[in-house]
């Protein structure tokens, strides 16, 4: 096996700038832990950071730095950079970590001007959070968590921005489950990371991590060894004692799960569907999902079924 410490190739996971930014009531203040903001953005090499499409009260001059008035949590999941605050000396920040911000405090970050980085963020506020602080959970004095690269992480962030652009009832109250969860895995996973951080771990993490990030797409799973520094007979005999599925049978398996929630949660007609999960063709779409859910795509719609 070839070492995992070659720099990524940059061209996966590179889909567009996604953010909501959410109006709080006081009844969802009253609650103890609300969201103001939830996104992902990927920063490629060579690009201004960070994005102009955000508001005054988030955008910031990374050379000066800024002060929030809540909480945030970051998570890196490709890419490297810098981090500094009050409280923390400018450290090198790596794909796997995640950051950790406080209100009132002054902090800044960057990512690296040559390989750019991807990005999740939450910022929230609460009476709930506010006494996790005062019992010496989390604090000032460590600000960076190694975590390791994540997919379970990565798909808390990822419901968290679906839940916030829905904006349904109890919406804030769902996004503070998420919240308190991702909380915790990054406590559980950096206070264990010894006990995870084997190589080949990491690698299989990355390879899911780059499938969730891209399964509006169509990849080649021999290409994303290569990127990861492996040869593909190693990759898919470890992603398959890992996962229980091939590479390939894993990525389509993370396209019918997509297909299932966009069936039951849209008013997407079965093509647009197929399309936007770029299968081959609508006849093979509707081939694979009939032979994996034992139903055609219209059936599952009208039977309101979960699988």
């Amino acid at each position: 096996m070839i070492p995992y410490n070659q720099q990524e190739e940059m061209r996966y996971n590179d889909f567009g700038i996604d953010f909501k930014y959410l109006i709080v009531n006081e009844h969802d203040r009253s609650f103890g832990l609300t969201v103001n903001t939830v996104g992902f953005q990927p920063i490629p090499p060579h690009a201004l950071y960070p994005s102009r499409d955000h508001p005054k009260s988030y955008y910031f001059n990374p050379s000066k730095g800024r002060v929030l008035a809540e909480y945030q949590i970051l998570y890196i999941s490709k890419g490297k950079g810098t981090f500094a605050s009050e409280t923390t000396k400018k450290t090198i920040i790596e794909k796997g970590q995640a950051i950790l911000l406080f209100p009132g405090q002054w902090h800044t970050y960057c990512p690296s001007y040559e390989t750019g980085w991807n990005e999740y963020y939450i910022g929230f506020e609460g009476r709930i959070i506010d006494n996790i602080v005062a019992n010496g959970f989390i604090s000032t004095e460590k600000q960076i968590f190694d975590i390791g690269i994540n997919e379970e992480l990565v798909d808390l962030y990822s419901t968290a921005i679906k839940v916030a652009k829905e904006d349904k009832k109890a919406s804030q109250q769902h996004l503070a489950g998420i919240i308190l969860n991702i909380l915790g895995s990054i406590l559980y996973l950096s206070n264990n990371k010894t006990l995870d951080s084997k190589e080949t771990t990491q690698i299989i993490e990355r390879a899911k991590v780059i499938m969730v990030e891209n399964i509006n797409k169509d990849i080649d799973v021999h290409e994303i060894a290569s990127n990861l520094g492996t040869s593909y007979s190693w990759f898919r005999k470890e992603f398959k004692e890992y996962t229980g599925f091939a590479p390939s049978q894993y990525f389509q398996e993370l396209k019918l799960k997509r297909a299932k929630e966009l069936l039951t949660e849209t008013d997407l007609s079965v093509k647009e569907i197929s399309f936007q999960l770029n299968f081959s063709s609508y006849e093979y779409f509707l081939s694979f999902f009939r032979k994996r859910v034992g139903s055609t795509p219209m059936e599952y719609r009208n039977f309101g079924k979960v699988k």
